[in-house]
């Protein structure tokens, strides 16, 4: 097995020279850097990240917590939070709550399986913010999605109440008049819920001549729930002739009873999503749905956790992340 000196003695530089290399420091050249990287690779080196944790006091290893991997959301945003992690020299390990409250609270005050991690990153569904609030654990984590950490963790994020916003202005220009909501949630830890619903809402409430309503509760984001919801709308006497769903999976099901009733989308009712995720451009029609850019969530909390990890008790701080409309085949225009 190489060693640190073997890649140096390759590379024409010194061992400290390979460790800041190893370590991701900046303060290497350029040029250097390019040379020691061949090195390593040409050697195939392997840190001893035992030997590498005793002197650090850092593990090397990561948490990624999400509610459901099922989700293709999740499941996307975790292999980017691999990808971004890995390029940084860590390893991630991914876990679930289910929405188990418990389990979340749990969680934040130990670390992922009793803190044999250097921190994590958190997407709760359950928490709410008195949970963060009273959180005594200095364990480092940065969340992801919900809108509840106050000014007590870092946290990542998209402006929902714009992004639902402009999603149901989109539906408004298209001359849509009836325009209802799936994915609403009666829970007042569902911060992200509540957001989007107040963006549909101010959006109605500017619009001359159109109606809102019917807007549908769900207990869960999945496709069962948004299939339920659709009913009790394409039964309606005043169905709806645009429909917004807090998230794709919601309006899978949601499209689904559509087609089963055979209501043309968009021609009878156009349909609009959240997440961007990958069946959302293979559904039949292809799915408008408002995008937040996985990859830019990924890599931001990445960043920002291997920061907090650095410095424990620097200024927490929000990371806002950009969000677009990505217009399909289920609405007009």
């Amino acid at each position: 097995m190489a060693t640190l000196k073997d890649v140096a003695q390759l590379a024409g530089v010194s061992p400290r020279t390979v460790s800041n290399v190893v370590n991701h420091q900046p303060y290497v050249a350029g040029e250097t850097r390019a040379r020691v990287e061949a090195a390593l690779a040409a050697l195939d080196y392997r840190p001893n990240q035992l030997a590498k944790s005793l002197r650090t006091g850092k593990i090397g290893l990561l948490g990624f917590v999400v509610p459901d991997l099922a989700q293709s959301h999740f499941a996307r945003l975790a292999a980017e939070v691999v990808q971004a992690a890995t390029a940084r020299g860590y390893t991630v390990a991914v876990d679930q709550t289910h929405g188990d409250i418990e389990r979340e609270r749990r969680l934040i005050q130990l670390g992922p399986r009793g803190a044999m991690f250097d921190g994590a990153i958190f997407h709760p569904e359950a928490l709410r913010a008195e949970d963060i609030e009273h959180r005594e654990s200095e364990f480092p984590l940065v969340l992801v999605g919900e809108r509840i950490a106050g000014d007590h963790l870092d946290h990542v994020y998209i402006d929902d109440r714009a992004a639902a916003y402009e999603a149901t202005r989109k539906l408004i220009a298209d001359g849509h008049r009836r325009i209802a909501a799936i994915g609403l949630r009666r829970a007042d830890y569902a911060r992200t819920a509540h957001l989007r619903e107040e963006g549909v809402r101010a959006a109605l409430a500017e619009a001359e001549g159109v109606a809102g309503g019917h807007h549908q509760y769900v207990e869960r984001y999945d496709a069962e729930d948004g299939y339920e919801a659709m009913a009790n709308l394409v039964d309606s006497a005043e169905r709806p002739d645009a429909v917004i769903c807090f998230n794709d999976m919601l309006a899978m099901g949601a499209l689904r009873r559509l087609h089963e009733h055979d209501v043309d989308v968009p021609g009878d009712m156009a349909l609009v999503g959240f997440d961007d995720i990958t069946e959302a451009s293979f559904s039949f029609p292809p799915l408008t749905t408002v995008a937040a850019d996985h990859a830019e969530i990924a890599e931001t909390a990445v960043k920002a956790l291997i920061g907090r990890i650095g410095d424990p008790g620097g200024a927490v701080r929000e990371y806002l992340v950009s969000h677009r409309l990505v217009v399909r085949g289920s609405t007009r225009g």
